[in-house]
């Protein structure tokens, strides 16, 4: 996958190794993966990735509170 172009998140901070990153095929396949991991990458279709990202923005993840 040394192809693909990698895009770090734009809420990583400058010069860290601590970001996740992206990168999509020509195909549309869509990539992800940690910068300080960059040989463990997880593959998803476009539709998948958008349902995560909204669900991150809602905080439908985040830990209940107790």
């Amino acid at each position: 996958m040394s192809q693909l172009i990698w895009q770090k998140s734009s809420f990583s901070e400058p010069g860290s190794d601590q970001c996740v990153e992206v990168a999509v095929c020509p195909s549309g396949t869509c990539h992800l993966r940690e910068s300080d991991a960059p040989a463990s990458v997880m593959t998803t279709t476009p539709a998948i990735l958008r349902d995560l990202v909204q669900a991150v923005k809602a905080g439908d993840l985040d830990a209940p509170t107790p």
